[in-house]
């Protein structure tokens, strides 16, 4: 159980359903499909199971479902039923991205992460914006985020250069490595052997080796992994489906398939935590409600001038921020409706009730006297 992630924090919640029902066990999902799941649980090995109905309606959304990550307390069930899902476990963290799409529902990666390992490389794939994207998305979700430049052996020292710098100067402190998966070359000492219990998910665009990567995880050819495109000189898309896979030093690792779109999932709170510098530089403005534009003392200006302050990270700032804001108008504007329907079928529901009621009295037969 520890090695799967199983700690005090989701003991002390899943002792509180056991005192109601002892004959249930706790599971950790590790694949889904659209009919049911796999978990794993002590003494059980992998198993399917379905969710309970109720599990289904009370959920508001999507997000609330059980997905790859999750701790889940089972229902062994009867006979030959498969065992049954009935509660879903409070999730230590969780990695987000807004569906793609113009939908504002949210899109869950990974739950329970500590550390998402964001894999790129200095060639082809590189594009800094996005990695800027990723980390937002980490933050927001809790975890740590480490950044895998792949490739090194196949890449220039000069352009491999210019990549550390650039990405050592979105966030203070994060841990940047350039490695050659396939040779299993240049990885952190966190990664050769994941601790014990400790749960890593790897995201990257299709192509740029993940699935290189894994099979170097494991150790063996756990992933088909595709050859590389002579156009445009990424590898073929390979992994399909998100799956939790344990690996032999007693770490956790939750595959995800690469991504096309990342569209922001987090607050306005998040994103300008992560853009301090921006936050810094706005904050000696000449005034408070400065709109950066042309007003007289604009320091963002003035480090756009000088070059101190890259005018592409602006940019890209300015449309998270929009992207942000879209989607709480979005969410608002979701969560009226609901409402709305909410108290429509309330309303159409006492009505139905107050018919039956009139037919009821209508149908009492009379005394008579």
């Amino acid at each position: 159980m520890e090695m799967l992630g199983w700690d005090d924090f989701f003991k002390s919640s899943f002792d509180a359903i056991l005192r109601e029902n002892p004959n249930y066990y706790p599971a950790r999902i590790i694949r889904e499909t659209r009919i049911n799941f796999t978990v794993l649980a002590k003494g059980k090995g992998d198993h399917d199971v379905v969710l309970s109905g109720k599990l289904w309606h009370d959920a508001e959304n999507d997000a609330d479902l059980p997905t790859v990550g999750d701790w889940v307390a089972v229902d062994p069930g009867h006979d030959e039923d498969l065992p049954v899902i009935r509660a879903l476990l409070p999730r230590k963290t969780c990695f987000s991205r807004k569906s793609p799409g113009k939908s504002c529902a949210q899109q869950v990666i990974g739950c329970n992460v500590d550390t998402v390992v964001i894999v790129t490389d200095a060639g082809s794939d590189y594009n800094l914006r996005r990695i800027e994207r990723y980390l937002t998305l980490v933050r927001k979700s809790g975890a740590k985020p480490i950044v895998l430049i792949n490739k090194a052996d196949t890449t220039s020292t000069e352009l491999m250069q210019r990549a550390i710098t650039e990405i050592t100067s979105l966030e203070e402190g994060l841990e940047i490595y350039p490695i050659v998966a396939i040779w299993r070359k240049g990885y952190p000492k966190h990664l050769r052997r994941v601790p014990k219990g400790e749960t890593i998910t790897l995201v990257g665009s299709s192509g740029v080796g993940k699935s290189t990567l894994v099979n170097s995880l494991l150790g063996d050819e756990f992933l088909e992994t595709g050859g590389v495109n002579e156009v445009t000189g990424r590898g073929r898309h390979t992994t399909v489906a998100r799956e939790l896979v344990v690996l032999a030093g007693g770490g956790v690792l939750i595959d995800n398939p690469g991504m096309r779109e990342i569209q922001m999932w987090t607050d306005a709170a998040t994103l300008r935590a992560q853009f301090a510098d921006l936050e810094q530089l706005s904050s000696n403005c000449k005034f408070s409600d400065c709109s950066h534009q042309k007003d007289a003392g604009c320091a963002i200006r003035a480090a756009l001038e000088d070059g101190s302050l890259a005018e592409d990270r602006y940019d890209h700032f300015l449309r998270l921020e929009e992207e942000v804001v879209e989607l709480e108008r979005r969410t608002e504007k979701r969560q009226m409706t609901l409402e709305r329907v909410n108290r429509r079928n309330k309303r159409h529901s006492m009505r139905n009730q107050e018919d039956k009621d009139d037919h009821r009295r209508e149908m009492r037969p009379h005394r008579h006297y």
